[in-house]
């Protein structure tokens, strides 16, 4: 099955932007659709994007709606996680999730802190 990787965490000020990629190997990776969630310390695991097979359709939680960008790049098998505007709040650990049928797989997370 799918491995995943998360990079790209870091510290950032309140008003920054990251990229998250997520590199995917030992599967077909257009077989699955992906998803990133996230933890915040104390919380519940929430999504925050899905983007199915080919790129064409895509999800997000309300409140990520306009500031957070998912997308695919199919050859690379990679997904990535774009995060502009970011907040106090959306600190947490970031998880890929990759899932086709009854698999589902997750990367091992990447903390982002967002902080002055």
């Amino acid at each position: 099955h799918v491995q995943l990787v998360e990079s790209g965490g870091g510290s950032v000020q309140p008003g920054g932007s990251l990229r998250l990629p997520c590199a995917a190997s030992g599967d077909t990776f257009t077989r699955y659709t992906m998803s990133w969630y996230r933890q915040a310390p104390g919380k519940e695991r929430e999504m925050v994007a899905t983007i199915f097979n080919t790129g064409n359709t895509r999800y997000y939680a309300d409140s990520r709606k306009g500031r957070f960008t998912i997308s695919r790049d199919n050859a690379k098998n990679t997904v990535y996680l774009q995060m502009n505007s970011l907040k106090p709040e959306d600190t947490a650990v970031y998880y890929c999730q990759a899932k086709s049928g009854y698999v589902e797989r997750w990367g091992q997370g990447t903390l982002v802190t967002v902080s002055s």
